[in-house]
């Protein structure tokens, strides 16, 4: 089926304006044209076009029916949609007037609402005086109240002496609140000058109140009937005229109150119980009252500058006595005061900060003490006699024993307190001896600088020396057991670098005055006549013998480390002397000689120190025999070799010294020389950890320069 010509030339408005609906339509029109041509392709089936038609017909007119009502109705809503729009805008309309109107209204009455504010305003002054006006019969008889109070507590009626009281003070509380809710603070003064009275008036009736606390237990002893008037017995001890907190008054308070506390609560436990209904408890009251009365004793006592007496006597009654069978956990209070339910007396904070109090009183006086005992032993180191020596003739003086005893006794001190206290003394008494050894010290170079300007003075010098040796002996073995506890003896590093400092300047005290002894005859080393055989290490062999004597009387291990080093200053003193360039060998006679020199010199001495009790191993003399074969070598050209050896034995040395030796021969060409330090430059020696040096301390005297006349050639 196709369309008409007139179809397709009358086309609707509504065609032009929705060409979605057009092409919807042809669309429509193609598959129904699709459909028919598939159903009535044969001629037999034509004939069922009437039937097709007519069911068509039926469809689409229940379409169009269906599609109608559709509109009608949505029409319908539309329209009364509309109707409410137009009714809503009518009312919108009209509230505006109203609102119009009212805003006009309000503006007209403004002025009227000035005066409501007024009448507020009185209304309030209104409210208040009306207040004022209910309490004035009170406040016009308060000082009467306060008369009529006073007269009760005159007669003993602090009952109702206490009740007035408690209506004044309501009166004038609720009187100050008001004046605060109102913000009337500028008056409050006002009041509380008005109620000035009940200030003394408390005062009075809490006197009459402790008064009777104070004889309540004596009337429990005499006639317990009358103490059924006592309400209460707290604070009887605590409130007295300011006591003595020095050690000795303090422990007579403290031994005061441990002796009345457990006779009165003796008393509470065998008579007060029976005087009061059970269900009063009265035994666990007048203990915890008790406890915590004294808890703030306390507290009150410490905030005074107490000495250190004092301090240990608080922590030692607090911490040890007031827990303990002489106090609450008496014989005699048991079981019924359990001890265990008591608390302490003073916090854990409260206890490290007295403790801390208790140190720092005790340093000082630590101290102070130490000071006296220096300034004691720096006169004795002057005296016309020499020191004290122990039962083997070891020089010694007190010093150790009343440093080590001081410290000791206050450490066991501390222990009996509590094992805080103890370590806290403990490193106290380390971090003192630590200062006193650095003051020490600084004496003794004091001492020493007086003997350098003469050296009379004092007259026992070396064995004052030798006897700080022993104490700092005696001292260093003796620290480690100032601890009780021998898991906390270990003995911190840098005490035991002060005792080393401390032993090491006495040392080197001894050491210069060895070498002021030994300087001299150094000097005349060496000479024609040293080579020719002088006594003069013979001398020098009695000067160390001599020291040697003195030096056995310190303990062995400071002995033969002043043996060790008086070796080595002998021998870096012989060496020195040597390379002065006071001598050069004039012939291969002479440095035979020399050599024979040498040879004896060193023998001898070693032999002396083999004597005295050192090694030959460990000596150092041995850098004078190898300072021999250099001297002794026949041959110059085989220096080099023979200088090599030297310098890998000793490698301190340095091309100086290598060079005053090559002079001391005197038979060296300036090429020998040059090859031996060109040897020397390309064999850089490195010292070895333990290698105790020799000739770097030794300094050889500068190159004489050439003598030049003025505006002449050097010569």
């Amino acid at each position: 089926m196709g369309m008409s010509a007139e179809d397709k030339r009358t086309v609707s408005p509504r065609d032009e304006e929705w060409p979605e609906a057009e092409k919807a339509e042809k669309l429509a029109r193609g598959a129904a044209l699709k459909w028919a041509s598939g159903v009535f392709y044969r001629p037999e089936k034509l004939e069922g076009l009437g039937q097709y038609r007519s069911r068509e017909t039926q469809r689409n007119s229940s379409i169009q029916s269906r599609l109608k009502s559709t509109i009608q109705s949505y029409l319908e809503g539309v329209s009364a949609g509309l109707e409410q729009l137009r009714s809503a805008a009518q009312e919108v309309q009209s509230v505006c007037q109203d609102l119009g109107a009212a805003r006009w209204a309000l503006l007209d009455s403004a002025d009227r609402f000035q005066g409501l504010q007024q009448m507020r305003a009185l209304m309030a002054e209104h409210v208040q005086l009306a207040s004022v006006v209910q309490v004035l019969p009170q406040l016009f008889s308060v000082h009467e109240v306060f008369s009529h109070t006073l007269q009760l507590l005159s007669g003993q009626q602090l009952l109702e002496a206490h009740a007035e009281l408690m209506m004044m003070e309501h009166l004038r509380d609720d009187i100050l609140s008001q004046l605060h809710l109102r913000g009337l603070s500028s008056a409050q003064a006002t009041v509380l000058s008005y109620f000035g009275g009940l200030q003394e008036l408390n005062e009075s009736l809490a006197k009459q109140l402790w008064d009777i606390v104070g004889s309540s237990l004596r009337l429990v002893r005499e006639d317990p009937v009358l103490f059924v008037t006592a309400e209460t017995i707290t604070g009887a001890h605590f409130h007295g005229a300011h006591m003595d907190t020095e050690g000795s008054g303090l422990a007579r308070h403290l031994a005061a109150l441990q002796k009345d506390i457990v006779s009165e609560l003796r008393v509470v436990k065998d008579l007060m119980v029976q005087c009061v209904p059970a269900h009063y408890n009265i035994l666990s009251v007048c203990t915890v009252t008790y406890h915590q009365a004294l808890i703030s004793h306390l507290q009150d006592i410490l905030r005074e500058d107490l000495d250190k007496q004092a301090l240990f006597l608080l922590l030692e009654w607090a911490l040890r006595v007031y827990h303990s069978p002489e106090m609450m956990g008496h014989p005699d209070l048991l079981p019924e005061v359990d001890v265990s339910a008591l608390g302490p007396l003073m916090s854990p904070e409260l206890v490290d900060q007295t403790e801390r109090k208790y140190v720092v009183k005790v340093k000082a006086s630590v101290l102070e003490w130490m000071q006296r005992t220096l300034e004691v032993e720096f006169k004795e180191w002057f005296r016309e006699e020499e020191p004290e020596t122990d039962h083997q003739g070891f020089f010694q003086s007190a010093l150790p024993v009343i440093v080590m005893q001081m410290l000791n006794e206050n450490i066991r001190v501390a222990s009996l307190i509590t094992d805080s206290l103890q370590q806290k003394v403990y490193n106290m008494a380390l971090e003192e001896l630590e200062a006193f050894l650095g003051r020490l010290r600084e004496a003794l170079v004091q001492c020493g600088k007086e003997h350098q300007k003469d050296r009379t003075i004092p007259k026992y010098y070396v064995s004052y020396l030798l006897a700080m040796l022993n104490n700092n002996l005696a001292l260093s073995s003796s620290v480690s057991f100032l601890h009780p506890d021998t898991a906390h003896r270990e003995v911190p590093m840098s005490l035991r670098a002060a005792l080393d400092r401390m032993q090491k300047k006495a040392c080197q005290l001894l050491l210069e005055e060895l070498l002021l002894d030994l300087q001299p005859l150094c000097l005349q080393l060496p000479s024609r006549k040293w080579l020719s055989g002088s006594q003069l290490i013979s001398s020098m062999c009695e000067v160390i013998d001599k020291y040697a004597k003195d030096f056995s009387r310190v303990r062995k291990p400071v002995f033969m480390l002043l043996l060790t080093e008086s070796e080595l200053l002998v021998t870096s003193q012989y060496l020195r002397a040597l390379m002065q360039k006071k001598m050069v060998c004039k012939s291969e006679e002479e440095r035979g000689q020399l050599c024979d020199r040498l040879l004896q010199d060193a023998t001898q001495l070693r032999e002396l120190f083999c004597g005295l009790g050192l090694d030959q191993s460990q000596q150092s003399l041995e850098a004078v025999f190898a300072l021999r074969e250099l001297i002794c070598l026949k041959d110059p050209a085989l220096l080099s070799l023979e200088v090599l050896g030297f310098i890998t034995k000793y490698p301190d040395v340095s091309d100086e010294h290598i060079s005053t030796l090559l002079d001391l021969r005197g038979d060296v060409s300036k090429e020998v020389r040059h090859m031996v330090l060109e040897m020397m430059a390309q064999h850089p020696q490195v010292l070895p950890e333990r290698y105790r040096p020799i000739f770097s301390t030794i300094l050889v005297p500068a190159p004489e320069l050439p003598f030049c006349l003025r505006k002449g050639k050097c010569a």
